[in-house]
Order: C-alpha cells, then sequence, then structure tokens
C-alpha cells in the first residue's frame, strides 16, 4: 500500500467511506484489536512503539477506533480533523515513528476491517478505504516530518534518542520520585514549552523489547537538565504492575543513563496570555502543572495565578512543600488541596473531592484560562463543572495521559 498527497477520492468513494461510519461506531474496537493482532503478530518489532498495558486495558485500540470513525466522519473535510491529527503527530514524533511503518498499519487495519466485517466490507468498499487511508497517512506523515525538522533545529535539537545520565533522583510522594536527567555528552539541550513531555526508552533486562513511555516534564524550561517526575504504578486484579515506573523506581539510580527523544506536545502554556491562569490537578497530573507553575512566576511575575491540587493524602502528594513555598513567597499565586482520604483533615483545604460550588467559591474569574490534567474521572467531573461555570471552551485546555480517550461522563 502506497501512501501519497496525489491520492484522491472521489465521490462516490466519499460516499462509501461515510457509510461506513455506523458500521464503524459499532465495531470499531473490534476491528482495531483485530488490527493489532494481525500487526503486532507478523511484525512483533513493532511491540516497541505500543504500550503493552494500555493494549491489555483495550485503550489503544478504542483510541484507534476513534480516530479512524473521526477521519470517516469527515472524509470530504479533513481539515476539521487537523488539531487531532496534530496531538497524535506530536506524539508520533516523540516516538520516532517513521513513514515506511504507515504502509504496514494500512495494510492490516484493511484486513481486519474485511476479517470483522466480513462480507459487508465488499471489495469496493475496501479500495474505497484504501485511497482514504493513503491521504490520512500522508497527512500524518507530512505533520511529522514538519515536527522532525523543528525538533532538529532548534538549539540543542536532536532527532531520534539522546542519552541522558540521572544526576538526582528525589522521592517527592509515597508513589511519586523525580529524576533529573542532564544530557549525556554534555552539550545543550532545547527549550521546550511548558506542560510538553519527553518520551524513555526503559531497556529492562528480560525484557523481549525495549519499551517506550512519555512523561511530562515537571520544571521550567531554560535549565541544563530536564525533569520527569514518575509515579510507580501498581498493579490490580485487572491490570500488572507498570514495568517502566517500577522499573525507574526500583533499578534506576543516579548515574543511570536513559535514551530520551525531544520535548514534544501540544498542550502548554500559552505565555501571551496575561489573564488570570487556573492549573487544576489530581494524582501524578501535578507534574505539566508544576512546569507551567515555575515558569509564571519566573516570566510573568504578576499574573494571577490559582493553583488546585487533589491527592489520596498528603503521602500521596508530590511537591507540596514547593507549592506552599511560592505561594507564601509570591502574593499572586493561591493554592489549595483537596485530599480524598486525609490522615488529618486539617492538612488540606477539602476533604473529599473537586466540586461545582466550592470551585466557584475559589475563583476570582472564569475569564482566565483553564489547564488541567489527573486521571479520567477527575478530569472529565472538571471539564463538566467548567462547562456548568460557562467558561468558554478557547480557555479550557487538558491533557490526557495514554491514548486520547472520550472525555464525556460515563
Amino acid at each position: 500500500m502506497e501512501t501519497t498527497a496525489k491520492t484522491k477520492l472521489d465521490e462516490q468513494n466519499k460516499q462509501l467511506i461515510k457509510a461506513t461510519v455506523p458500521i464503524l461506531q459499532k465495531q470499531g474496537t473490534a476491528i482495531t484489536k483485530r488490527f493489532y493482532q494481525l500487526m503486532l503478530s507478523n511484525h512483533p518489532e513493532l511491540n516497541h512503539l505500543f504500550n503493552q498495558t494500555n493494549q491489555r486495558r483495550g485503550d489503544q485500540p478504542i483510541a484507534l477506533a476513534n480516530t479512524v470513525y473521526a477521519a470517516a466522519a469527515n472524509i470530504d473535510q479533513l481539515e476539521k480533523i487537523v488539531p487531532h491529527v496534530r496531538q497524535i503527530a506530536h506524539k508520533h514524533r516523540s516516538l520516532n515513528v517513521k513513514p515506511e511503518q504507515y504502509p504496514i498499519v494500512g495494510k492490516y487495519l484493511l484486513l481486519a476491517m474485511k476479517d470483522v466485517l466480513g462480507d459487508v466490507a465488499s471489495d469496493e468498499i475496501i479500495a474505497a478505504w484504501e485511497k482514504a487511508y493513503g491521504m490520512i497517512a500522508q497527512l500524518f506523515i507530512d505533520m511529522e516530518q514538519q515536527l522532525y525538522e523543528e525538533a532538529e533545529a532548534q538549539t540543542g535539537g536532536w532527532t531520534g534518542f539522546r542519552n541522558f545520565k540521572v544526576i538526582q533522583k528525589i522521592k517527592e510522594s509515597d508513589v511519586i520520585t523525580s529524576f533529573y536527567l542532564q544530557p549525556e555528552d554534555s552539550l545543550a539541550i532545547p527549550d521546550f514549552f511548558p506542560g510538553q513531555y519527553i518520551t524513555l526508552k526503559a531497556e529492562i533486562p528480560e525484557e523481549p523489547y525495549t519499551h517506550l513511555r512519555q512523561y511530562s516534564l515537571s520544571t521550567s524550561p531554560n535549565k541544563d537538565h530536564y525533569r520527569i517526575s514518575v509515579k510507580r504504578e501498581a498493579g490490580d486484579a485487572k491490570t500488572p504492575n507498570g514495568k517502566v515506573s517500577n522499573f525507574l523506581h526500583e533499578s534506576v539510580n543516579e548515574g543511570s543513563v536513559l535514551p530520551l527523544t525531544a520535548p514534544a506536545g501540544d498542550f502548554f502554556l500559552n505565555r501571551n496570555d496575561n489573564r488570570p491562569i487556573v492549573l487544576l490537578s489530581g494524582g501524578v497530573g501535578i507534574t505539566p502543572m508544576m512546569s507551567m507553575l515555575e515558569t509564571v512566576i519566573h516570566t510573568q511575575p504578576n499574573r494571577k495565578v490559582v493553583f488546585i491540587h487533589a491527592a489520596k493524602s498528603g503521602n500521596y502528594h508530590a511537591f507540596k512543600d514547593r507549592v506552599n513555598t511560592i505561594s507564601k513567597q509570591h502574593t499572586n499565586v493561591s493554592s489549595y488541596t483537596l485530599y480524598s482520604q486525609p490522615e488529618n483533615e486539617h492538612l488540606c483545604d477539602v476533604n473529599g473531592y473537586i466540586s461545582y460550588n466550592w470551585l466557584h467559591s475559589v475563583l476570582p474569574t472564569t475569564n482566565a484560562s483553564f489547564y488541567f490534567c489527573g486521571p479520567k474521572g477527575f478530569m472529565q467531573t472538571t471539564l463538566l463543572i467548567l462547562k456548568q461555570l460557562h467558561v468558554d471552551d478557547a480557555d479550557i485546555h487538558y491533557e490526557v495521559f495514554g491514548p486520547a480517550a472520550d472525555m464525556s461522563a460515563s
């Protein structure tokens, strides 16, 4: 299968693609699950590109199904999905995805459609989808090429992986540890936009494949090092322990070397906005918020900041002392904490969860820029509250850890 910018769809093919939208809504996840089975069994070398935990949970197939559905629904107006494509393209650039991998994806996606849909996927429909995939793939390839060039062109920039040495390892809470990373070659590193992430390659002994994980940078730019703050992911009855997070906590120490790709991501602080900013986080979602907070106090010292963090308890609260220090030293910063299971209810502002009434009571204004990140439930609740507060959609910014998820309330 070729991917070429010259691929065009006539009206008949567009109608065939649109006609599959109801089918994709119903069978999309089954198709993408089958796709991953087929592709990874025939190309096991691609296993390193995919988070195996997300595969087991079904998050990755659902995310792919949502992307395929969005493309089908907008096949005659692909510009409508450009923001979604850009978000994924950042992840692909960070993961080092290459143009030659797209035909492989296309081949097995079409085979999966045929397998799952049977006679419904006629030769005519498959042919139309082959052309459509060529258009969509080229959209990704072109955008990713631009991102590769931008990553390499900036001062200290690079493409592919670059070795970084752990210069400090600091425990931030019972479950979160920070790793301070300097380039092994001692050369310059590029700045980044507060809120962006890096991809880390973990080479774990006795694991058949390397593992790639994306972690938000948790400090401000303009330093000679990067910092990531990683939550140790404990397993449960359905999910095993996080391979990479436990490897980092248990086996990576000061002096260890980790390969990284250059910072990426389209979720970041708008430093041209001087209105109040509200930073809301749950759990390890505090990491990009810390980068934004540290940046604002240095570059916009008069900008009003409301910093809100939700955690299980004080023992699970990372950067607690740092945020308290900032709020005491900077009169423009107000900080609040919510603990769902506090050891002492006097150690937090709210014993429980974020709510409409409480958030409304602490906000100086809704004419502000809102950024939030955390577990899916926290984010769904926060998004719902912001909508109820009539915050403008253009002022709502959030980051979903892992594959893009449906943020509608379940």
